[in-house]
């Protein structure tokens, strides 16, 4: 199984959006998908129509009550996507996890106890910080995937969740690469974006996918919708960006699983 982390330690760049549009479209070209919420707000589990009442276990339980992520996984609307989904017990999670002598990890060894050939591909959602949570998902993962808003202080953050990087594979997970940026709430009337792109561009070259993620009403309309907006709206500048995206994605993923 491929595990692609979704990271950024700066709230509202698209994480969120990101993992649940890249986990329809690889789903929908016909692969079998997990996807983690490693976020207390739950908003990839809302996004995919999970309500409270169907997150019976959560990744809390994994993490902390030695619960097995195939008992806690739940369907989804979207075909061949399940989702392990988040709940507010998370955020008490952070201060559990620092008496543990595996704090760091517990989701790496869940994962690893999948059975071979259950899901193809794994995403995982982390929360806007770089706590005990975000370092669990980065251990476990094999891959990172940045979404990095096209705003000023962008390449501040970067900058910082690079440097953590570095420290966990130093540290935990010496195969942790990062697989690329994606460029995300581009407004292409404002000379601001097309600065920091070019920026990111200079710093980052071919790590930083070429498709862009343009501001779209629709995208932030489908979460409410309990829809990726890959479902509510294909035809939208922001689903056609997505789709993009996941072939750029699969283009630089291990074409198997026992590579990754």
């Amino acid at each position: 199984m491929i595990r692609v982390v979704v990271a950024n330690q700066k709230g509202g760049v698209g994480k969120t959006t990101t993992a649940i549009n890249l986990t329809t479209a690889l789903a929908a070209i016909g692969g079998k998908v997990l996807l983690v919420d490693m976020d207390p707000q739950g908003n990839a589990s809302t996004g995919l129509g999970v309500g409270q009442a169907q997150r019976e276990r959560s990744s809390y339980d994994v993490l902390i009550g030695g619960a097995t992520i195939l008992d806690s996984v739940v369907a989804t609307r979207v075909p061949r996507l399940d989702l392990l989904p988040a709940t507010v017990d998370l955020s008490g999670a952070e201060v559990e996890l620092v008496a543990l002598d595996d704090r760091a990890h517990r989701l790496d060894k869940a994962l690893d106890a999948v059975p071979p050939g259950r899901w193809d591909n794994c995403l995982i959602d982390c929360p806007p910080s770089l706590g005990l949570l975000t370092v669990n998902a980065l251990v476990a993962a094999r891959h990172l995937l940045v979404p990095l808003q096209c705003e000023f202080f962008a390449l501040e953050g970067l900058s910082q969740l690079l440097q953590t990087v570095e420290r966990i594979r130093l540290a935990f997970n010496p195969e942790l690469a990062i697989l690329g940026v994606a460029l995300t709430m581009f407004d292409r009337r404002n000379n601001l974006s097309q600065a920091v792109a070019e920026d990111v561009r200079a710093c980052l070259g071919n790590a930083v996918f070429e498709t862009v993620i343009p501001r779209n009403v629709r995208l932030s309309e489908a979460p409410s919708h309990g829809l990726p907006a890959l479902i509510y709206d294909l035809k939208c500048a922001g689903s056609e960006a997505y789709v993009r995206l996941a072939r750029e994605l699969m283009a630089r993923l291990p074409q198997r699983a026992e590579a990754a």
